[in-house]
């Protein structure tokens, strides 16, 4: 026990039932002190502005500060308190997850995709967390190589992450990445696929993924800084020197750039591309001459972003100079500069050109129009163009595995709201289409048993905002059901309507699903973003909010019965929300919130903080520092009634830090009003994406869905 904190889990035999006029809580909660965090005095002086900040201690464990003790025992506090809170839906979580559980068909296998003569495909078997990466050679009957056991691999470790599987030109070597932290900072290894051997060769400190060079033993990988994990150097590898043949090939000296590298499909070229939110740049090398110096594509433009795809002749070049919503632009190969660069694909203002899939004789364009994604397929001998056709209102397409070059056949994924996952191969040539697998819903699951819909919110400023909306036949638009609002609006990222047979276990006991297609995305393209980062961030959250009064409006639901939830910046998001409308929610669930904004980007030793100055803006200039202080969730939080809340982070979270929720919670805890709950889960062993196990996570959203349905009153 620790002076000045109240930690002290004390369970009461009756329940108080929290239903007077001042709460929309109608939840019977156990009478639990909850913790008290301690208060030490911290001053954050800059811009002549001086805020205090009385929780900044608890970043010690990050820091492995005087301190690391007492937050651990904080924690730890906190998720007695939640557990003993929940104590009475332990029963109901175990049942959720075994409901959704037993929708996933446990002995699965993938698609098998063909490369350079080989079939690869990873399997799973029943009980078992992980699974196996195997192939076969020249055909589907011939006999299976496990190439990596990962369900083995993985046995002892509470976190377990195997990715970046990079197979050497004469298929006789796999170099793959791992992680046991859950800091997304792996460790490369070689495996001998002729003797079953780990070569002695071993790369700490990487992003996790390999190139190969065409000799069969020179790798090139991207190696992070071990206390802020920035991706700054991308190396040079050669099998059997150890550290002599370890060499740097470029250093990232702008931190607010990512970098990488990787290999054009045909083989040809060894690409390192560098690039923040705003400009980017690509070094190439002869595949073939793994020891040469790498050549500048185009000199870096400000605020220009470009990418480069390789085609047999010529270079496609994808950017956004002159062209908001990017355009294609083809060079020769020798002459790669923007002074040779001509039209290929003009701009469009109601089209956003995503991304670029190259095959020998055609090329895929990703796109997207009102707010849906679209795939475009042209031929590069003699120009025509057609798009796949796909028939619902909202969904989502996406080429998938396309790993050979000299093939008239694209893959691509399907999936909506209604439509499990599926994967299609399609004939450029012949415009056959052929649905190779959809995603088995253990127990049977009927489509027609649901309805999804798009609908349009016009929000403060005119704009009219998608939403994407999901529930099962029978739901009552009356203004009584209970409907979960999602939203994220960061990055340009696209939240796209997807399926997830987890979601049946909501739906099914009569909630409605929606995402809000905010800005800060790029649903409706470029500008869609622009309009939500930096100096327009608030865009985000009042686009959010706005979506939630229409769907009330719409008797879709009321606030009596409205819950929100986001993740990392979708965490932001509802730690905006909250502090400007709090009356819109009953409940509302923060994971892995990024909600101490100016605190974080003021630390630039903090993971990440550096690349996103040109999302957030850097508060060590005064303008975005007020701008970002006006929103910040924990600089804003007031005394006054505040939703039913639960806050879920990761111990080793590399993404948003888990003091971030932490301070936030403790913060709330002593100053807002009402008798509305706050519950903090921090999982001790895992970080920002949470459980690695194809199970594990599902008791995450047991634990989410049980916190909804208590307060809704639904049991069982």
């Amino acid at each position: 026990m620790h002076k000045n904190w109240n930690y002290m889990i004390i369970i009461g035999a009756m329940t108080i039932s929290c239903s007077d006029k001042t709460t929309k809580n109608t939840a019977s909660w156990p009478t639990v002190t909850a913790p008290v965090a301690q208060k030490k005095i911290h001053n954050r002086i800059i811009h002549h502005d001086t805020v205090a900040d009385d929780y900044y201690w608890m970043n010690d464990y990050f820091k492995k500060g005087p301190d690391s003790a007492e937050v651990i025992a904080y924690l730890e506090a906190e998720n007695s308190y939640t557990a003993a809170m929940l104590q009475d839906t332990e029963k109901f979580q175990e049942t959720l997850f075994h409901e959704m559980k037993g929708r996933i068909k446990e002995k699965d296998e993938s698609v098998p995709y063909l490369k350079n003569g080989y079939y690869y495909y990873s399997r799973t078997e029943e009980g078992k967390q992980y699974y196996k990466f195997c192939r076969k050679k020249g055909s589907l009957d011939a006999p299976e190589e496990v190439l990596l056991d990962v369900d083995d691999m993985a046995e002892g470790y509470a976190y377990y992450a195997a990715s970046g599987f990079s197979i050497s030109p004469d298929n006789k070597l796999l170099a793959f990445g791992v992680d046991t932290v859950s800091r997304r900072e792996y460790t490369i290894y070689v495996k001998n696929l002729e003797t079953g051997e780990l070569l002695p060769d071993k790369i700490d400190r990487t992003s996790g993924g390999a190139t190969w060079a065409n000799d069969n033993k020179t790798l090139f990988y991207t190696a992070k800084n071990p206390v802020t994990l920035l991706s700054e150097k991308i190396r040079r590898y050669t099998l059997g020197l150890g550290a002599e043949g370890d060499v740097v090939v470029y250093e990232e000296k702008d931190n607010t750039n990512y970098i990488g590298v990787g290999k054009s499909k045909n083989g040809k070229h060894i690409m390192i591309y560098s690039g923040g939110t705003l400009s980017s740049e690509v070094h190439l090398l002869d595949a073939d001459h793994p020891n040469g110096v790498f050549k500048v594509f185009q000199p870096r433009m400000k605020e220009v972003l470009y990418s480069v795809t390789a085609l047999a002749d010529r270079f496609l070049i994808l950017t956004n100079d002159g062209a908001k919503n990017f355009q294609v632009m083809e060079c020769p190969l020798d002459k790669t500069t923007k002074e040779y660069w001509k039209e290929f694909i003009p701009h469009r203002k109601d089209v956003l050109v995503s991304d670029i899939d190259e095959f020998k004789d055609y090329i895929v364009i990703s796109e997207r129009k009102n707010g849906l994604t679209q795939m475009a397929v042209r031929s590069l001998k003699d120009g025509h163009q057609h798009y796949l056709d796909f028939g619902e209102a909202a969904y989502t397409v996406y080429p998938s595995t396309n790993v050979e070059y000299n093939t008239d056949m694209v893959r691509y994924g399907y999936t909506s709201l209604v439509t499990p996952s599926s994967t299609f191969d399609y004939n450029m040539s012949t415009k056959e289409k052929t649905l190779r697998k959809q995603q088995e819903i253990v127990g049977g699951y009927d489509a027609d048993h649901y309805v999804t819909e798009r609908l349009f919110a016009t929000v403060a400023d005119g704009t009219q905002v998608p939403i994407s909306l999901v529930y099962k036949k029978g739901f009552p638009k009356n203004g009584k059901s209970p409907l979960l609002l999602y939203g994220y609006g960061s990055y340009g990222m696209s939240m796209d309507p997807t399926f997830n047979s987890s979601r049946l276990s909501l739906l099914d006991r009569g909630f409605a699903y929606a995402i809000a297609h905010i800005r800060g995305g790029e649903e409706m393209g470029r500008q869609w973003y622009e309009d939500g980062k930096m100096m327009n961030k608030k865009n985000t959250f009042t686009d959010f909010i706005d979506c939630a009064n229409y769907l009330i409006s719409q008797k879709y639901t009321s606030s009596d019965h409205l819950y929100a939830q986001g993740g990392s910046a979708g965490g932001l998001l509802m730690g905006a929300v909250i502090n400007m409308a709090p009356e819109l929610w009953n409940g509302v669930i923060a994971q892995v919130p990024f909600v101490d904004v100016v605190n974080t980007m003021l630390d630039e030793t903090i993971p990440l903080t550096t690349n996103e100055y040109d999302e957030w803006g850097n508060p060590n200039e005064q303008a975005a520092y007020a701008y970002m202080k006006s929103y910040s969730p924990y600089e804003n939080i007031e005394a006054k009634a505040y939703p039913n809340l639960l806050v879920t982070t990761g111990l080793h979270d590399s993404q948003v830090q888990y003091f971030e929720p932490a301070k936030w919670v403790a913060k709330l805890r002593e100053i807002k009003q009402g008798n509305q709950v706050v519950l903090f889960k921090t999982d001790m062993s895992y970080g920002h994406g949470g459980a690695s196990g194809r199970f594990d996570y599902l008791k995450d959203v047991a634990l989410n869905y049980a916190f909804l349905f208590k307060l809704e009153g639904i049991t069982e």
